[in-house]
C-alpha cells in the first residue's frame, strides 16, 4: 500500500533573506513539483480525505486533474465546494483534517493536499481561469456582514447564483 515516491518538499525563502522582508516564506509548488506530489495519491475507493474535509472537496478528482496537467479542470472541481482555494491551501489545518485522514499517512507521509489546493488556486488566479459559471444577476443587492471565511464564501455563492451584485 505504501507509495514509494517521497513527499515533495516545498521550497522556502532562506532564513537570512526572510528575516529582511515580509514576503511569504513558502513558495509553493511549481508545475513539476505539483504533478509529482499529486502522483502519490492512491485514488482510494473510499477517500477518507474527502470525509475529513469540512467543505467536502472532491480531493481525488482534483488531484487526478493535477496529474493530467488540466489545472483549469482541477480548479473547477475545487470551485464546486470552495471559492477560496488559495487561502484554504495556506491556512486550513490540513494536518488534522484531509491530510490527517490520508491512508498514506498511516505508514508514511500523507499527500500534501493543502499545498496542491494552493497550487491550483494560485494557478487559477495567475492564469485568469474562470472556474465557475455565474448565473445572470437578478438586480438585487445584498450586504454580507463579516469578512471572514464564512462571509466571503456566502458572498461568493450568492454572486454565483445571481442573487446579488457582489462582484
Amino acid at each position: 500500500m505504501a507509495n514509494k515516491i517521497p513527499r515533495v518538499s516545498v521550497r522556502e525563502q532562506d532564513a537570512k533573506v526572510r528575516a529582511t522582508n515580509f514576503e511569504e516564506v513558502c513558495y509553493g509548488y511549481n508545475v513539476e513539483e505539483a504533478q509529482t506530489e499529486a502522483s502519490r495519491c492512491l485514488n482510494c475507493k473510499k477517500p477518507r480525505c474527502v470525509e475529513a474535509c469540512p467543505v467536502g472537496i472532491n480531493i481525488p478528482a482534483f488531484i487526478h486533474e493535477v496529474i493530467n496537467g488540466d489545472f483549469k479542470k482541477a480548479s473547477s472541481i475545487i470551485a464546486e465546494d470552495s471559492s477560496l482555494p488559495s487561502i484554504c491551501g495556506r491556512v486550513c489545518p490540513q494536518e488534522t483534517q484531509c491530510e490527517g485522514s490520508c491512508i498514506l499517512g498511516i505508514k508514511g507521509e500523507s499527500v500534501a493536499i493543502g499545498k496542491l489546493e494552493r497550487f491550483v488556486g494560485d494557478w487559477s488566479l495567475e492564469n485568469n481561469a474562470k472556474s465557475v459559471e455565474v448565473a445572470p444577476k437578478n438586480g438585487h443587492k445584498v450586504a454580507v456582514i463579516g469578512s471572514g471565511p464564512s462571509g466571503l464564501a456566502c458572498a461568493s455563492d450568492l454572486a454565483k447564483w445571481g442573487r446579488c451584485d457582489c462582484f
